[in-house]
C-alpha cells in the first residue's frame, strides 16, 4: 500500500459553520457530524474534520486545493457572489485579484477560523 494522507483536523470556533462554509465554496457536501467532527470529503479522498475550540486555541494553517478549470470558475463565482474578500497572493497585497501561476489561475481567501484557504488549477512547478 502507498502511503496517504487520509484527514486532517481543522480546527475552527464553530465546526459547522466552516465546514459548511468550505463545502458551499468548493461545491461539496458536509458530511454526517461523527463525535465532535464535522467532516468534508474532498475528490481524491481525504477528510477535513473540523472540530470546534476555543478561538484563542487556533493556529491559523494553509489548505491548498487543486481543483478544474470548471470547479476554479464555480468556486470564484461563490466566492464573489458571497462577498468573501480574495487575494491572488498569500501575503495578500493583491486584493480582488486572481493569479496565473504555473499556466492555471488560483486564489486565496479565508475560513471563518481564520484559515488561508488556496485554490489553484495547476499544481506547483507544473509549467
Amino acid at each position: 500500500m502507498t502511503i496517504q494522507l487520509d484527514h486532517t483536523i481543522v480546527h475552527a470556533r464553530d465546526n459547522r459553520e466552516s465546514a459548511a462554509f468550505l463545502a458551499a465554496i468548493l461545491g461539496l457536501e458536509v458530511g454526517t457530524a461523527w463525535g465532535p467532527f464535522v467532516p468534508v470529503a474532498t475528490g481524491n479522498g481525504v477528510t477535513l474534520d473540523f472540530a470546534s475550540v476555543p478561538a484563542e486555541a487556533i493556529a491559523p494553517q494553509h489548505y491548498a486545493f487543486l481543483v478544474s478549470d470548471e470547479e476554479f470558475d464555480a468556486a470564484f463565482a461563490r466566492i464573489e457572489a458571497g462577498g468573501t474578500a480574495y487575494y491572488a497572493d498569500p501575503q495578500l497585497k493583491l486584493p480582488g485579484e486572481i493569479n496565473r501561476h504555473h499556466g492555471g489561475r488560483g486564489l486565496y481567501f479565508f475560513d471563518p477560523a481564520g484559515h488561508g484557504m488556496e485554490i489553484t488549477t495547476r499544481p506547483y512547478g507544473s509549467h
